[in-house]
């Protein structure tokens, strides 16, 4: 296993958008487990590929106190979302020390293949329904402060450039 380089915002590639995965191989199960240790020493609770450069529908979240629940969505699809809202603070791997509020459906149905190639479905709500819509984000390309006011944005942008000339 291997700890991966996480993109930080604003990088354009946090932008592509994830193409599906074809099979699900010894590489997929390798990146899979490379994003579990890279979003476990982070530390964080999700973590998509496209955050670490590799733009394919691949998702790791484990949002358990113990950390050793680890899920793994590939090629996931949200096939519900409940009407209800919630707005909740996220913070983002790709956007460190920033947390802001979002509004995001309360409940959603995930369709997916495990790192087996298996097909599941899961009702996710709460922190893991957060999760998921976050993720999911970032391989349609998007991050979460997008959600946010033109004007947080800018700030935000500001703020991880200088954070990025620092280093």
């Amino acid at each position: 296993m291997a700890l991966l380089n996480i993109i930080n915002y604003p990088d354009k590639r946090l932008h592509k958008i994830a193409k599906p995965v074809e099979a699900v191989n010894d590489r997929i199960r390798r990146l899979v487990a490379d994003m579990a240790e890279t979003m476990y020493a982070a530390p964080g609770v999700g973590l998509a590929a496209t955050q670490v450069d590799v733009h394919e529908r691949v998702i790791v979240i484990d949002v358990s106190e113990t950390h050793d629940q680890l899920l793994a969505f590939i090629n996931p699809e949200i096939i519900w979302s409940s009407d209800e809202k919630k707005l909740s603070e996220e913070g983002c791997l790709s956007v460190p020390g920033i947390y802001d509020n979002v509004e995001r459906a309360e409940k959603v149905r995930v369709h997916a293949l495990n790192e087996k190639g298996e097909i599941f479905e899961m009702d996710c709500e709460g922190l893991l329904a957060v999760c998921i819509q976050h993720e999911m984000d970032h391989l349609m390309g998007r991050v979460f402060v997008e959600y946010l006011s033109p004007l947080k944005q800018t700030r935000i942008k500001s703020k991880m450039k200088k954070l990025a000339h620092a280093m």
